[in-house]
């Protein structure tokens, strides 16, 4: 945590500890010889090849344009309602998330679309970006979400049951954003003007402008859950489908191509990173004994209710500070000894690992999404009108929390179906 509060990069960060302590336990010879083992056996793990996959997946269909068009199938189904261009916008965010995996990259492609629109159309400015900012973190919860990935590859648990375990707190998050949207401008309707009506042809017409980037998500999402093929599968008929897609409609340029897969290589080269110097540090727990240690100091009466509070708030905190992967990697080796003892599903832990740190997006004083919203505002907006305008949806964000806590079945429900 020092090394990470003097701004040192998190793979350095962990690594460092980790060969240090290493060292210190357990000598020189045994410490190399797990720098020549773990990162090469952590880095060919199969699950990990998912993560490359789905990010050029995504990338390929910004590229291609296939993504532009859920903003308006959103707003053409959703503008009915109060504040229906902010609720499109969370609509539309949603979609996008199940082809990117990244709560940054959602953010700022919805701000460059559906904020400059909710201005244009005289919406307050507060409501528009903080919509933004909390809609964007939904890339980290539905799949396919890097963070889930990487949890499930270090939780060993299989990423179809987490994917699905996702589903309804991702759903349960856009309708508690969309509910918090609706009240606020019923109760002030100076927020938003109201929407123009939209029929039922224009609806459809929207709906068809899209109907591949559909079928995309559909046949790889549907094909893991229905246990046809596996993520890294499932990544990888994505990525090829995408490619087919764009050059069919020939919105993809090789030029697009070669960018898409540069930027691919470039945030899975940071990402595997940060794991392998992770899978270091949890190498020097095992060596220090920390599992068994843990396992006594909880002992069987520890309440799972309480452990997921002390969780909660664990994250809550870091992620105010320091980067979401970062933070998950940083804590798992220490906290999945904690869900095994105290018999916690580590399918229902990494949702709400990856739920408390969505939240961290948006929490002052980093909040990772509001400066990418602010980036993309330029001077229209400022970072302090931005941390106001989400302030209301981290009090959606608790009731959501509440409820997963309250009623653990809406995250195991789902996952139990597929395991039988």
């Amino acid at each position: 945590m020092i090394l990470l509060a003097l701004r040192v990069p998190v793979a350095a960060a962990l690594g460092l500890v980790a060969i240090v302590g290493m060292y210190l336990l357990v000598g020189e010879r045994a410490t190399w010889g797990v720098m020549r083992s773990v990162p090469h056996a952590f880095a060919a793990h199969w699950s990990l090849s998912a993560i490359p996959m789905f990010l050029f997946m995504g990338y390929v269909c910004f590229s291609a344009g296939l993504t532009d068009g859920l903003f308006r199938v959103a707003r053409a189904w959703l503008n009915f309602l109060p504040g229906g261009l902010a609720i499109s916008s969370v609509g539309g965010a949603a979609l996008f998330s199940s082809v990117t995996g990244s709560s940054v990259a959602c953010a700022a492609a919805m701000g460059k679309i559906a904020v400059p629109a909710m201005l244009d159309r005289g919406y307050d400015a507060k409501l528009a970006v903080g919509t933004i900012a909390a809609a964007g973190t939904m890339g980290s919860l539905i799949p396919p979400s890097t963070i889930l990935l990487l949890y499930a590859v270090f939780a060993e648990v299989p990423v179809s049951e987490l994917f699905i375990g996702a589903v309804i707190p991702g759903l349960l998050t856009a309708l508690m954003y969309g509910l918090m949207i609706l009240l606020r401008v019923k109760h002030n309707p100076a927020l938003a003007p109201r929407e123009t009506s939209v029929d039922w042809r224009e609806r459809f017409l929207a709906l068809g402008e899209t109907w591949p980037l559909f079928l995309l998500v559909i046949t790889v999402f549907g094909g893991i859950f229905a246990g046809l093929f596996s993520a890294t599968e499932a990544g990888a008929i994505g990525a090829l489908a995408s490619i087919a897609i764009g050059f069919a409609k020939r919105t993809l340029s090789w030029e697009a191509l070669k960018a898409a897969a540069f930027e691919t290589i470039r945030s899975t080269s940071a990402i595997f990173l940060i794991a392998v110097a992770a899978a270091l540090l949890t190498r020097l727990f095992a060596f220090a004994g920390f599992p068994d240690y843990v396992q006594g100091l909880i002992g069987e009466d520890m309440s799972p209710l309480l452990i997921i509070i002390a969780v909660s708030l664990i994250y809550l905190v870091l992620g105010m500070f320091l980067d979401p992967i970062g933070v998950m990697l940083l804590t798992l080796p220490v906290l999945l000894p904690i869900f095994e003892t105290a018999d916690i599903s580590l399918i229902y832990a990494g949702v709400m690992i990856t739920k408390y740190l969505e939240i961290g997006l948006i929490t002052p004083p980093v909040g990772l999404n509001v400066f990418v919203i602010k980036n993309v505002v330029a001077d229209k907006v400022s970072i302090s009108d931005v941390f106001r305008g989400v302030g209301w949806f981290l009090l959606a964000d608790v009731v959501t929390v509440a409820i997963l806590i309250a009623f653990p079945a809406t995250v195991l429900w789902l996952p139990s179906l597929i395991s039988g």
